[in-house]
């Protein structure tokens, strides 16, 4: 059943109702009539309420919304419309796509899952992830912080953690962060600490690095029982996104350049990547099931993020029946075209003033 019968079954609920009130006025010719086109619009009711509920998503045929700091979205309007001389009239007012910071924030306010794509060695980045977070939290004090700096066989240290069990130094010792994240700890410092301080969840969300890299070098087939017992079952990793698996050629011919990677093969390379997405949102679908009143922080490098294709979509056919919200947000402006065949890369984009005017 797909959303557009939805809609016009709404539409034809409405057209009954007229007609029932039409006739009220209009005949006397009999009890039954009356009661059959009194019943009518409860039944179609009826039917939309057992209809699948579907992810809300913005229009993708138009641009990111562009965040700046300080905002001055009249003049950034002016640039983005140089930028796009053919502006789609159905996205409405340019200046519309450059809110405030705290406009945006309010826009997350209804939002089940939010999703800040990082730059794993921005400092910038991370000092904006803390501000987001806080900022939800004083809108919304239920909260969760999906993370993928933490491998899912090690939430109970996470968990010993948050409980006062560890400290700060034990957490990273016990969870191996040195050895399987790596990237500079005091980006992520303050935020296990804010979640510590105001007993908010963290949810350990990425692949174990034997998995990853053993997919990698062997492909999926190459696993063994106990191993797939750490990823979703077999028959949920899905590869079928053809622009997706060209999006990661592109990545896969740099790693080979500078003799980076565990992979000499771009299929298993691809495939690696997709275990990785399909974990993490699974991790996620499932607290969202199991929580359906917090709001989730997801926090992953953008390449799990862009264009929906890695983490979000994959969210999204997991909670398919479920009612929820998600949008993306890109913590500094990236590289890649902002649109890619009638797909946006994501649904904000932070940005300082001079980034948007290319100065």
């Amino acid at each position: 059943m797909t959303q557009s019968l939805k809609t016009n079954l709404q539409a034809l609920v409405q057209i009954v109702t007229d007609r029932q009130t039409h006739l009220g006025k209009k005949t006397k010719q009999g009890k039954n009539k009356k009661l059959f086109f009194c019943l009518l619009p409860f039944t179609f009711y009826f039917l939309l309420s057992t209809l699948p509920a579907y992810p809300q998503q913005l229009n993708n045929s138009c641009p990111p919304k562009t965040v700046l700091f300080p905002s001055r979205g009249v003049a950034a309007s002016k640039v983005f419309e140089e930028q796009i001389p053919n502006w789609e009239k159905t996205c409405g007012n340019p200046i519309n796509y450059f809110p405030s910071f705290e406009k945006m924030i309010l826009e997350l306010k209804k939002v089940n899952l939010v999703y800040l794509g990082e730059n794993h060695d921005n400092s910038q980045d991370h000092k904006r992830q803390l501000e987001i977070i806080q900022k939800l939290y004083n809108q919304n004090p239920n909260i969760a912080i999906a993370m993928e700096m933490f491998q899912r066989p090690l939430q109970d240290v996470v968990n010993q953690y948050l409980a006062g069990k560890l400290t700060e130094e034990e957490l990273v010792q016990k969870s191996e962060y040195e050895k399987r994240w790596g990237f500079p700890w005091e980006n992520y410092a303050p935020i296990i600490q804010f979640a510590k301080e105001k007993r908010l969840s963290v949810i350990a969300l990425s692949t174990p690095s034997e998995i990853s890299r053993k997919v990698a070098q062997q492909g999926l087939e190459g696993l063994t029982p106990s191993e797939r017992k750490f990823i979703p079952p077999l028959s949920e990793i899905k590869t079928d996104n053809e622009e997706y698996r060209q999006s990661l050629q592109s990545v896969f011919q740099q790693h080979q350049a500078a003799n980076h990677g565990n992979s000499a093969d771009v299929e298993k390379f691809f495939q690696a990547q997709v275990v990785w997405d399909e974990t993490m949102a699974d991790g996620i679908a499932q607290f969202v099931k199991a929580y359906q009143n917090h709001q989730v922080i997801v926090l992953a490098g953008r390449g799990h993020i862009i264009y929906n294709y890695g983490i979000p979509d994959r969210v999204a056919r997991r909670l398919k029946n479920e009612k929820f919200i998600q949008r993306s947000i890109l913590l500094s402006p990236p590289d890649e075209p902002t649109t890619r065949k009638n797909k946006r890369i994501a649904d904000f984009i932070l940005s300082n003033t001079t980034d948007a005017q290319g100065n």
